[in-house]
């Protein structure tokens, strides 16, 4: 199959979860800043979800544009991807309807962690359908990156338990370490 048919896909579910995002969003009751005021915390979550979304989005596109080709196991490891990102929207409803509560809080942090896997495995899939000499195998490297994500995503959903906007202030620090893309793969291109 060529890649341009599952970088479409992608680019199609990608844009129905941001949409559902912005949907899933309430409206304040009233017409003041205080109104206003009461949606920070879901806006927050929000607008780091369609950042994470974006990351992976910004990232899957890079990855893709240096491999050559895509075989049966990277098309499922994509709808593995996918489908942790599709639940995005789900955790934030929930967040957002227990006042950013321990277990929703933890719930979001699971659903970055599998979608982080499902990229991953992505990555991996493709490197074996492009060669281990391939040019995504040399940017990728050992992934120190990812690992260390991994680990913050992990302790993060610890500590929802203990105090969920300790967990949220590091799901920001592992978005705000990916925000620009990832540098391995832009010297490739």
């Amino acid at each position: 199959m060529h890649k341009g048919r599952l970088e479409a896909f992608t680019d199609g579910v990608i844009a129905i979860i941001i949409t559902i995002m912005v949907l899933e969003m309430k409206v304040p009751h009233g017409s003041d800043f205080a109104a206003l005021a009461s949606s920070t915390p879901v806006f927050v979550a929000y607008a780091l979800s369609y950042t994470n979304v974006a990351i992976f989005w910004n990232n899957h596109h890079h990855m893709l544009q240096i491999s050559e080709r895509v075989d049966g196991r990277a098309l499922w490891a994509n709808m593995l991807l996918l489908f942790w990102l599709s639940l995005i929207p789900f955790v934030i409803r929930w967040m957002d309807e227990t006042n950013f509560a321990a277990l929703p809080t933890a719930a979001y942090g699971f659903v970055l962690v599998m979608a982080a896997i499902g990229y991953l495995l992505l990555e991996r899939m493709l490197i074996t359908a492009n060669g281990a000499d391939s040019r995504l195998a040399r940017a990728v490297g050992s992934d120190l990156k990812t690992k260390l994500s991994l680990s913050i995503y992990a302790v993060a959903i610890g500590l929802a338990f203990v105090q969920p906007w300790i967990a949220i202030a590091l799901y920001i620090a592992v978005a705000l370490m990916w925000f620009v893309p990832d540098r391995r793969i832009e010297s490739i291109i």
